[in-house]
């Protein structure tokens, strides 16, 4: 197993891990995002995520693509909270709500970087002190976030953080996957299998509402493995609303270490198999209309050409408390890991 180090322009550094299997892992300390993931296939290395070449494709075509998402992950409604009977204000970056932690956040900043070997791991830990007012967030917040590839094939994703004072924080990692190596090719041949009975429905603003809905009887019903189609042709309104799925979904995990969620490419060759401390997952389907043209390294990215598995506390939960607390107090040390075990 081994680390090589790279030039990702300006000041950015990008990293390269390879486990014994041959599986090969590129990570940036710019947004501390996940550049690409690659497998052998009869001898030839599939691409499994979405991204571009440089620090400069990413500010200038996705800033969130592959990255990590803080402070807050998802919308807070017109940016406003509450702490302890505070009252604070976000700036609004998508349609009167904050998006993934407000403009110019954890995805956009430059941050440390130090790299691990052992005998059972490789990996490379990302580290930024985001201070205090930082969007109008309370708290100078420590954040860490570890990347790591093992022998087995899974890859790890660890995130720690510690605040001062207390403050709302619910990262996530934005990568998108698209195990058939092709971003022009919809996901909709895709195998999706999720272990909830439950999910969040959105209304017409894209906040949730609140609810935890059943998925008996439903196009969100993924307890058991289908292709992921279903959900661009349905006459669900849920669906409808997004073109596909943008939704929270409450994970039934009785422990951390049973599969959450199972992704199949469409030729059956390779698998990824979530596991996760967190409890929920957000899908979103990449549902960017039919026009939607980007240029990326493996060709043209199109509508539904991506998915994500956006492993965190439900989006909503600092209106919504019976989604999970979200609220990092001062006195406590925030962890949460997701593995992602490829399988091909």
């Amino acid at each position: 197993m081994d680390i090589t180090e790279n030039s990702f322009g300006s000041s950015a550094k990008l990293y390269t891990l390879e486990n014994d299997q041959g599986v090969r892992l590129s990570v940036t300390n710019f947004g501390a995002r996940i550049v690409r993931l690659q497998v052998p296939i009869n001898g030839v290395y599939r691409d499994l995520v979405l991204g571009f070449d440089s620090m400069a494709e990413y500010l200038e075509k996705d800033h969130f693509m592959g990255a990590t998402i803080g402070r807050v992950a998802g919308r807070i409604a017109a940016g406003r909270f509450n702490i302890d009977g505070k009252k604070y204000q976000t700036p609004l970056n998508e349609n009167g709500n904050t998006l993934h932690g407000g403009p110019d956040s954890f995805e956009t900043k430059l941050w440390q970087s130090q790299k691990n070997i052992t005998d059972e791991l490789i990996a490379v830990t990302f580290t930024y002190n985001s201070p205090a007012q930082e969007n109008e967030f309370p708290g100078n917040v420590t954040v860490e976030v570890t990347y790591s590839l093992d022998n087995a094939n899974g890859l790890g994703v660890d995130y720690k953080a510690h605040s001062d004072v207390a403050t709302l924080f619910n990262p996530t990692n934005h990568v998108y996957f698209n195990l058939d190596g092709d971003p022009s090719k919809s996901v909709g041949n895709h195998s999706l299998q999720i272990d909830a009975h439950q999910f969040a429905p959105l209304d017409q603003h894209h906040l949730t509402t609140g609810l935890q809905q059943t998925v008996n009887d439903s196009t969100f019903d993924f307890r058991k493995p289908k292709k992921i189609a279903e959900v661009f042709t349905t006459d669900n309104p849920q669906n409808q609303l997004v073109n596909g799925l943008d939704h929270p979904f409450f994970l039934d995990k009785k422990h951390n270490n049973q599969v959450a969620a199972k992704l199949t490419s469409s030729d059956g060759l390779v698998a990824v198999n979530l596991t996760t401390s967190s409890p929920a997952v957000v899908i979103f389907t990449a549902n960017f209309g039919t026009d939607f043209s980007l240029p990326m390294r493996r060709g043209l990215f199109k509508n539904h050409g991506g998915i994500t598995l956006e492993t965190q506390v439900a989006p909503g939960a600092e209106r919504y408390p019976e989604f999970g607390n979200i609220i990092l107090d001062s006195n406590l040390q925030y962890h949460e890991r997701t593995l992602f075990g490829l399988d091909f």
